[in-house]
C-alpha cells in the first residue's frame, strides 16, 4: 500500500487511476501490460483486468506474483483479497493445459492435475476433439481439430501452452544485407532484434506462434523480416491491401538477399506465387464469382458455413493449402477477417506471426487472435520507443467546432445513424482545415487529410485543390501520388479510410482527421501512427481530429482516444474561443519559414 498512490483496485477488477497525481506515470506504466483501458475522463481513468490481459501478460513471463507486487506499490488502499485470488487464479490457469507431441507422433493435451484436467475434458465444448484417454492426465487429440481445441479450451477458460511444435516448411536460405540498396548501413535495432528472437525462440516449441504488439513507425516490417531470416523457409505474408504487400516486397528486396523473382505478389491484380508470397486478406476472403472490390473486403456469410464450406467457396484457399510455407506473417493482425480466422484454425502446425500496434478489435475478437495466432509475445510502450528517439515525438489535438443553427436543427431531428453523418460532415470543418494548412505552410511540412466520408472528402478535395486518395484511385495512381508526397513535390494530400494502415510516408509530420469510424480505437492508432515515423529533422509530429461539439462524434471520439490515452497520449482540447491559436499573422507566418 502507498498513500501517495495514483491507484484504487476494486474488488470488480477495475482500477481507478488519478491522473493528477504525482505517481501518475509510473503507475499508468506500470499496470498497463497486463490491463484494458475502459474510460478515461478528465482527472480519473478507469482499467480492467481480464482474464485475457491476464493470460496475454502470462505469456510474455509476467507472473502473478509481479502483477501483485506492481498493484501493491501503486495502490492507496489495500488489493481486496477478491483481487488477489482471481489474479492467481486467472494467470496460474495459463500453461495448466499443454499440449505436445508424444514420440509416436499423436498429438496429446496433458496436465499435472488429474481432477482438473478430467472435469476440463468433459466438457460440451471440449470433449468432440478428444480421441481418447491415455491415463488420468494425459489424452490424444485430433491433430486436425488443434485450433479448433485451443478455442473450446481459452473460451472454457483454461487456454492451452502449445508445446507441439511446428512442420518444417520448404527451405529458404534468407540473409540480411549490411546495407541496403540506396546505400546506406542496415542494421537492426536492439528491441527489432530482441523481438525476432522471443518469437523464434531458438526455434524450439515455445516460440513459433504469437503476436508482437509495437507502434506504427517502429519497423515491424523489419522484425518480420528478421524472423523469416532466422527461420530460413518458405513465407506467406498476408497484409490489409495492395499498398502494404507492395511495401512489404520492396523491402523484402531492400534489406534481404532474396531476388525480386523470389518475392511475388498474389492480389487481385498479380496472381504469382514465390518462395516468397505477399498477399491480401481481400484476396483470400474472395468468394468464386464475386465481385472486386478495392475498399472493403468482400467475406462470406459464416452464420451455420462448414470448414469445408469455407473452403469450398474461397476462390484462392489452395494458396493456403498446397504450398509448404513454414512461417506464415499475418500484418496488421487486429484487422484479420473472419473466414481466414477459420482457415487459421487448421495452421497450427505452421509457425504463426502477427504483426500490430493494437490488439484492440472492435468485433472483440482478441480472443480468437489469442488461440489460433497466438498470445502476445512482445511489447513495449509507445513512449518509451519515443523517448529513445524511434518514433517521433507527438501531440494530440481534438479541436472542436460548433453546429450552425441550421445544421442543429437538423441533427435534432434526424435518427441517429443519420446523426453521427451529420455531425461527422459538418461543414465549420472545412474553416479549420483551411486554417490548419496557413498554419503547416514550411517547405518542410508534410500534411494528411484522412477521412471516412467519401462525399466530404471529394468536396473539400475541390475546394482546397488537394489530390485525394479512395479505394476506387487506381494503384498505380496511389503510387505516383505517394511518391509526390515523400518527395516533397507534393506537400499536401487527402486519403479516404485506405490511407488508415501500412503506407509509408516518413516524411509525414501533420494529421488531420476530419471524420472516423465510429468510435474504433484501432483507427484512431493506426492513423496517429500515420505521423510517427522519426523525422529526418527530428521535428514533431502534430495530430489533429475535428470533432462537432455536443455531438454523437464527440462521444465516439472519446472512445476513439482511449488506447492512445493507455499509451500514454493527452488529448489538449481546442475550442472556438482557442481557434486564434491556429490563426498567424504574416509577420508570424514569415518567422516561421
Amino acid at each position: 500500500m502507498n498513500p501517495n498512490g495514483a491507484i484504487i483496485v476494486q474488488s470488480n477488477m477495475e482500477i481507478m487511476v488519478e491522473v493528477d497525481a504525482p505517481t501518475y506515470e509510473a503507475a499508468r506504466d506500470a499496470i498497463a501490460p497486463f490491463t484494458e483501458l475502459v474510460k478515461s475522463p478528465e482527472h480519473l481513468h478507469t482499467y480492467k483486468i481480464s482474464p485475457l490481459s491476464l493470460w496475454n501478460a502470462a505469456a510474455t513471463g509476467l507472473r502473478a506474483k509481479e502483477v501483485l507486487e506492481r498493484l501493491e506499490s501503486q495502490s492507496r488502499y489495500p488489493i481486496p483479497e477478491t483481487v488477489i485470488t482471481e489474479v492467481e487464479d486467472y494467470m496460474s490457469r495459463y500453461g495448466l493445459l499443454r499440449m505436445k507431441k508424444d514420440d509416436g507422433d499423436n498429438l496429446i493435451v496433458e496436465s499435472d492435475d488429474k481432477y482438473m484436467f478430467t472435469e476440463i475434458c468433459q466438457l460440451k465444448d471440449v470433449q468432440p476433439y478428444i480421441k481418447e484417454f491415455i491415463d488420468d492426465c494425459h489424452a490424444i487429440v485430433d491433430p486436425e481439430r488443434r485450433g479448433h481445441l485451443k478455442m473450446a479450451l481459452t473460451n472454457a477458460g483454461f487456454p492451452v501452452e502449445d508445446l507441439a511444435g511446428y512442420t518444417v516448411g520448404d527451405p529458404l536460405p534468407i540473409h540480411l544485407r549490411d546495407t541496403m540498396l540506396c546505400g546506406k548501413e542496415f542494421k537492426l535495432r536492439d528491441y527489432q532484434k530482441e523481438a525476432a528472437q522471443v518469437f523464434y525462440a531458438s526455434g524450439s516449441e515455445k516460440g513459433g506462434s504469437g503476436v508482437i504488439v509495437l507502434p506504427c513507425g517502429s519497423g515491424k516490417t523489419v522484425i518480420g523480416i528478421a524472423t523469416m531470416a532466422l527461420i530460413q523457409t518458405k513465407t506467406l505474408i498476408l497484409t490489409p491491401n495492395i499498398s502494404a504487400s507492395r511495401q512489404w516486397i520492396r523491402e523484402i528486396c531492400d534489406k534481404t538477399d532474396l531476388t525480386p523473382d523470389m518475392v511475388k505478389e498474389y492480389s487481385g491484380e498479380v496472381k504469382e506465387i514465390g518462395p516468397v508470397t505477399v498477399a491480401t486478406y481481400q484476396i483470400l476472403t474472395q468468394r468464386k464469382r464475386a465481385k472486386k472490390s478495392n475498399e472493403e473486403l468482400t467475406e462470406i456469410d459464416l452464420e451455420g458455413v462448414t470448414e469445408e464450406e469455407v473452403k469450398k467457396e474461397l476462390a484462392n484457399f489452395p494458396l493456403f493449402s498446397q504450398q509448404k510455407w513454414g512461417l506464415m506473417i499475418y500484418d496488421e493482425v487486429h484487422l484479420l477477417p473472419a473466414p481466414v480466422f477459420r482457415l487459421s484454425t487448421e495452421m497450427q502446425a505452421t509457425r504463426r506471426l502477427g504483426l500490430t500496434a493494437t490488439l484492440v478489435r472492435e468485433d472483440h475478437k482478441e480472443t480468437e487472435v489469442f488461440s489460433l495466432i497466438g498470445p502476445k509475445k512482445y511489447d513495449i510502450p509507445w513512449r518509451i520507443l519515443e523517448a529513445q528517439g524511434w518514433i517521433a515525438t507527438a501531440d494530440c489535438n481534438e479541436i472542436r467546432i460548433p453546429m450552425e443553427a441550421e445544421l442543429k436543427m437538423k441533427y435534432a431531428l434526424a435518427p441517429v445513424r443519420e446523426k453521427i453523418t451529420l455531425a461527422s460532415c459538418n461543414p465549420e470543418k472545412t474553416d479549420i482545415v483551411q486554417r490548419l494548412l496557413k498554419f503547416y505552410d514550411k517547405p518542410d511540412d508534410r500534411v494528411l487529410i484522412i477521412g471516412q466520408y467519401i462525399e466530404q472528402l471529394e468536396n473539400l478535395s475541390k475546394v482546397l485543390d488537394i489530390p485525394l486518395i479512395t479505394g476506387k484511385t487506381p494503384n498505380k495512381d496511389r503510387d505516383v501520388l505517394y511518391a509526390k508526397f515523400r518527395d516533397g513535390s507534393l506537400k499536401n494530400l487527402m486519403v479516404s479510410k485506405v490511407g488508415n494502415f501500412a503506407i509509408d510516408l516518413p516524411d509525414a509530420n501533420v494529421l488531420i482527421q476530419i471524420s472516423g469510424t465510429f468510435g474504433s480505437r484501432q483507427e484512431e492508432a493506426q492513423r496517429l501512427g500515420r505521423v510517427l515515423r522519426p523525422k529526418s529533422d527530428g521535428g514533431a509530429a502534430h495530430f489533429y481530429s475535428i470533432v462537432t461539439q455536443d455531438s454523437k462524434e464527440q462521444e465516439f471520439a472519446m472512445n476513439r482516444q482511449l488506447f492512445l490515452t493507455e499509451q500514454g497520449y493527452a488529448y489538449k482540447i481546442i475550442k472556438r474561443g482557442d481557434w486564434d491559436i491556429l490563426a498567424r499573422t504574416p509577420e508570424e507566418l514569415a518567422a516561421r519559414k
